[in-house]
């Protein structure tokens, strides 16, 4: 750990103030206040919001990360795009994103330590730059962040909608039409593993398009989000009486085929870059599963027909 001390040259949020300064984000700064490593005029504060004085003498403590040790992998991921800002990976199904203590494998973040991708932070909790999540079986883009400002500014886009994905889904019955869904969405009281629509839940919004149908009574559909809930795509097509194939957790039911995975993918990541601001497109290629479903069951001219980035967003836009 190491002290380091300022002098406040304007009143306002703590937090605020040593963001500024430190040129770090908020969510740092937040989490070292509530750590109890941040004092004013020798008095320990924990409240984000404080308010300083001009004058007043802050006292702050870096807390040194714990480096994750480099477990062995035996996989590699697919590089849609590198640069020295960021990285675009096509995540294969059965990868984890996030290590956690019920997760005895490799995860993505183990590639990336093996890749030397790692943030500074200054709260003590090593961050690998991964902007938005994607579920284990769900395959497909995924943007990460060298650095923190990269990390900052991909996570503002997020919210403002101005970064985005386009997925393709195999569902096991055709929708009527093509919708938007509006229904929140909260934890299922009977089952902690699972989403649902419950009345009070959190705004959840999605839009479903129509692309292809199947003679065998399946579908394939794109999906955008405009909220960014746990399972939201799942859960939605659930409330309307449709299962994404392979999704058991949601009630998908295989009686022609045993389906290995969910078969959800995120084919079309849209973004700015932050620091050229050139609006940037990247295409996930399908992999090889959900590729032989659809060649097997569904016309291979209408396929590549509709499988392009510009039919794909054109959809959206009608």
């Amino acid at each position: 750990m190491s002290n380091e001390e300022l002098r406040v040259s304007d009143s306002g949020r703590i937090d605020k103030i040593l963001a500024q300064t430190l040129d770090v984000s908020r969510n740092q700064v937040e989490k070292l206040i509530k750590e109890g490593l941040v004092s004013v005029n020798g008095k320990t504060v924990t409240k984000p919001s404080f308010k300083v004085a001009e004058g007043d003498e802050l006292t702050y403590t870096f807390k040194e990360a714990q480096k994750r040790e480099a477990v062995e992998i035996d996989f590699d991921v697919e590089v849609l795009y590198e640069d020295e800002y960021l990285l675009v990976v096509n995540k294969p199904s059965g990868l984890v994103v996030h290590p956690a203590p019920s997760v005895k494998e490799p995860t993505l973040v183990d590639w990336l330590v093996h890749k030397g991708v790692s943030l500074s932070t200054i709260s003590g909790e090593e961050r690998h730059g991964i902007v938005h999540r994607i579920d284990k079986e769900t395959t497909g883009a995924l943007v990460i962040a060298k650095d923190n400002k990269t990390h900052e500014k991909l996570s503002l886009q997020l919210q403002d909608k101005s970064m985005g994905r386009y997925y393709l889904a195999l569902i096991d019955h055709p929708l009527k039409e093509s919708i938007i869904v509006d229904k929140p969405i909260g934890r299922n009281s009977k089952n902690r593993l699972k989403m649902d629509v419950i009345p009070h839940g959190k705004e959840a919004r999605t839009a479903f398009r129509k692309l292809l149908t199947s003679p065998h009574d399946t579908e394939l559909v794109a999906a955008k989000l405009y909220t960014g809930r746990t399972h939201q795509i799942r859960v939605h097509l659930k409330s309307l009486g449709r299962h994404i194939l392979g999704d058991t957790l949601y009630g998908f039911k295989s009686k022609r085929d045993k389906i290995p995975r969910v078969y959800l993918h995120a084919y079309l990541l849209y973004l700015t870059h932050p620091v050229t601001g050139k609006a940037m497109e990247f295409v996930a290629p399908l992999f090889d599963d959900m590729t032989n479903y659809l060649e097997k069951y569904f016309d291979e001219d209408e396929i590549h027909t509709v499988l392009t980035p510009d039919r794909i967003k054109e959809e959206f836009t009608r």
